[in-house]
């Protein structure tokens, strides 16, 4: 069965500097171990920054801010948690797996691989 619908161009590779900026969306993160909220506006300040420069960037950007808001969302519900003493595994839990998941989402926006966070609410698409 054939269709009358042209082929569709795969997206050209990202340039290396859309490759630091979308890296440096995810690292923005980070800052959320020194600033209130940084883990929000980080990535929210970088998304906005470069977003209509680069393509690549305007996607990692929505990514990691979605990413830091289940974060954050996922952690206010443990926090009622920490008087049945689980909420403080589960917070510890937490903060670890988002670390790890910033590292990878870093590494693989350095590569020029789209990255898509897992148990992710997709709240700005």
């Amino acid at each position: 069965m054939t269709t009358d619908m042209p082929p569709v161009e795969p997206a050209p590779a990202p340039t290396k500097d859309e490759r630091m900026w979308g890296m440096f969306c995810h690292l923005a993160a980070l800052a959320g171990y020194i600033i209130p909220f940084g883990h929000i506006l980080g990535p929210l300040v970088v998304w906005l920054v470069k977003r209509e420069e680069y393509p690549f960037v305007a996607d990692q950007g929505k990514e990691a801010l979605n990413f830091q808001i289940s974060i954050t969302i996922y952690g206010l519900i443990c926090i009622p948690l920490v008087f049945l003493a689980i909420g403080i595994l589960l917070l510890i839990a937490l903060m670890v797996a988002a670390l790890v998941f910033i590292v990878i989402a870093a590494i693989k926006a350095n590569e020029g691989t789209p990255y898509r966070y897992p148990l992710t609410i997709r709240f700005i698409k």
